[in-house]
């Protein structure tokens, strides 16, 4: 077992006791201390039984497993209020007006029906649908660092359409309405515009980026974004000229949609599109053993979403507010990747890959949430258990965040390199290498 040296428990307590007034009460603050240091101790599994047995608890002569038990599980600590202070403390670190929001979910794999928000379903963490919790989660990159933002279970119809089941589960009333991933996830960016939080956009994978609703959500926000598409999207690729079609005007009614004209270029699917366009090599950054490149295409398109059906009368197109940036992919493994933007009409490639490959950073970091933090070794069934857990596991990713900052913690940093980035290290090792990805 590897143990944390005297040093690392010292700055460790400092750190716990920023988030005391989260937690409420002293003997909270204290087990919070003992909960982190069993994700950082060696172990497969970060789950409560299994760490209770790792950690020491000076002068305490009780049931360990049982009071991390109540304290995880039972006690009525809000992490939101800890979330809060986190986000402030690990802003004073990293934030910068450069930062990146990336958006998307992870999953669970689950067995049974009890543990909440578990479902047949698809995850994409897991690439198929199975039984499994899945979790909207945002995530902060920034020149000076990275930590997770925010993690939101959420629920399927199976379980929202069941109030029982969700008392059950103690799901907090204001989380019992039926709700999207999008919703969500617009809900928690919400959240963090009223804290603060300085950024220059958000990226997003298909998942999200498929829906207009979403991409609207974050325009009326005055977001700056890179969405991921499917690619079956309808686009115009020169500006379009909507008109109320002629016969309609005669008829003295007033208009009540608009048309594209009848000699104006149909619109085309991405997919379709990307096959005629010219790829241009790039290089977005050196790995660790080679340059990480792919093939792109980066022209101006106007959406056009169920065009065929016109615009209502007071949807006056604006055709220069609507146009946006298609970013094509193309990998060296044959798959190809499909992005809308609506980054400024100067925007270069350059600019736009930057934000598209901000996205890898954050895999890396939720696969150490995972694989380091024990982030989906949670046992419990309870809404609260759940997102206690996950907020620990945050303040764990936060403090090892700083002790890397410190130059105290390895660093490896892009899984994409390495066949398993954080295999054979304890996350509090000394420095081996750092590489420049």
């Amino acid at each position: 077992m590897v143990e944390l040296q005297a040093d690392v428990l010292e700055r460790l307590e400092s750190y716990v006791a920023e988030f005391a007034a989260g937690f409420g009460y002293i003997t909270r603050t204290r087990w919070a201390g003992v909960y982190l240091q069993g994700l950082f101790l060696d172990g497969e599994r970060k789950s409560i039984d299994s760490l209770s047995h790792r950690v020491s608890v000076p002068g305490w002569h009780g049931d360990t497993e049982q009071a991390l038990q109540l304290f995880v599980n039972q006690s009525m600590w809000d992490e939101q209020a800890v979330l809060q202070i986190y986000r402030r403390v690990m802003g004073e670190a990293f934030d910068d007006p450069d930062g990146i929001v990336v958006m998307g979910d992870t999953g669970f794999a689950k067995k049974g029906r009890h543990s909440v928000g578990v479902a047949r379903q698809y995850s994409g963490t897991l690439g198929k649908t199975d039984n499994c919790q899945v979790a909207v989660s945002l995530h902060y990159a920034s020149p000076r660092g990275d930590y997770p933002l925010a993690l939101r279970l959420f629920l399927p119809e199976s379980w929202t359409s069941q109030l029982e089941r969700m008392q059950a589960a103690r799901v907090p009333p204001q989380h019992q309405a039926p709700r999207t991933k999008n919703e969500i996830a617009l809900d928690l960016l919400d959240q963090l515009h009223a804290e603060g939080l300085p950024y220059r956009a958000v990226v997003v994978d298909a998942g999200y980026g498929i829906s207009v609703d979403f991409r609207r959500g974050l325009d009326d926000r005055g977001v700056t974004y890179v969405v991921g598409i499917a690619g079956n999207e309808a686009i115009l690729t020169e500006q379009p000229t909507w008109s109320v079609k002629p016969e309609l005007e005669r008829r003295g009614r007033p208009p009540k949609r608009w048309y594209l004209p009848a000699d104006a270029a149909p619109p085309v699917a991405v997919k379709r599109l990307a096959e005629t366009l010219e790829r241009t090599p790039f290089s977005w950054r050196q790995g660790s053993k080679r340059p990480l490149q792919a093939e792109f295409a980066w022209l101006r398109v106007w959406p056009a979403h169920r065009w065929g059906m016109g615009r209502a009368a007071d949807d006056v197109p604006d055709p220069v507010a609507e146009a946006r940036w298609l970013l094509v992919e193309w990998r060296s493994d044959g798959s190809i990747r499909y992005a809308l933007s609506n980054l400024p009409a100067t925007a270069t490639l350059q600019q736009a890959v930057g934000l598209w490959k901000t996205r890898w950073q954050v895999e890396q970091g939720y696969q150490q949430l995972k694989e380091e933090l024990g982030l989906d070794h949670f046992e419990g069934r309870s809404w609260p258990g759940f997102h206690h857990h996950a907020a620990l596991c945050f303040l764990g990713y936060g403090f090892l965040a700083l002790e890397r900052a410190r130059g105290t913690v390895t660093v490896v940093d892009d899984p994409a390199e390495l066949d398993s980035p954080f295999a054979n290290r304890h996350p509090l090792s000394p420095p081996a290498s750092v590489t420049a990805d």
